[in-house]
């Protein structure tokens, strides 16, 4: 309930009052029974966006991160995310990834759309990284369709670390349905997996005309970082003559 009231009078017309959103491919998405919705994460809006054009009810899977931080903040974050249908996920990979994958396989398992952001986490600099491979398994597993959905311009609405939102048009693309039946019963092999998840990732670039680049967004996020913390040679020489 708290879906629609959220999407239909709460937040959903002021969002198409201000962001004006644009869908292109809407038909792509079947009126019933389960399918992914795989999408490139340029920002957090994206988990708002896409479920405001989108006719259908999707449950993420979102980072429980969401769902556990502490404070005023936090309590709400959890409860926004629990009354729109988000469904916390441990990241952390391990016997963490096997969870998320067995949740996601439920909510297949109970004819709903699911939304799966292939990359893991949110690009640093709005370019498209390297898939995760639990999309092409899940698909595999489920017997289900992936459909890839391109959001272009949320990386400029909502930049990570950025809480007021700037007003800037929205698009949505929508590609066709990628059918990965060809490849039923070999979810075991991680050489189809991976095959299959560049496919989507590649349908993603050509919707989004993202920049790819061939690493997880992960370790892309965890090198800049580490430069951050480099200190530059001169600077250090400085800092010893002071002291």
């Amino acid at each position: 309930m708290f879906y629609w009231m959220c999407k239909y009078i709460l937040i959903g017309p002021w969002l198409r009052l201000f962001f004006r959103p644009q869908v292109v491919g809407l038909e792509h998405i079947p009126d019933d029974g389960p399918a992914i919705l795989a999408g490139n994460h340029l920002s957090f809006s994206d988990s708002i966006f896409l479920p405001l054009v989108c006719p259908r009810k999707i449950v993420f899977l979102a980072k429980s991160d969401y769902f556990h931080t502490p404070g005023l903040k936090g309590w709400l974050t959890k409860l926004f995310m629990s009354g729109v249908g988000q469904v916390p996920v441990d990241r952390s990979g391990g016997r963490a990834s096997e969870a998320a994958l067995r949740t996601g396989l439920r909510i297949l398992g109970e004819g709903k759309l699911l939304g799966i952001y292939p990359e893991g986490t949110r690009s640093p600099d709005a370019r498209l990284y390297r898939g995760k491979t639990g999309v092409a398994r899940m698909a595999l597993e489920a017997g289900v369709t992936v459909i890839p959905c391109a959001m272009v311009n949320t990386h400029l609405i909502q930049p990570p670390g950025r809480v007021r939102p700037s007003i800037k048009r929205v698009q949505i693309r929508i590609g066709e349905p990628l059918d990965f039946s060809r490849y039923e019963g070999m979810a075991g092999d991680r050489f189809v997996l991976r095959s299959m998840t560049d496919e989507i990732m590649y349908e993603l670039m050509q919707l989004s005309g993202q920049e790819y680049v061939d690493m997880y967004a992960t370790k892309a996020k965890r090198l800049s970082a580490d430069k951050a913390l480099e200190v530059d040679p001169d600077e250090s020489a400085l800092r010893g003559t002071a002291a």
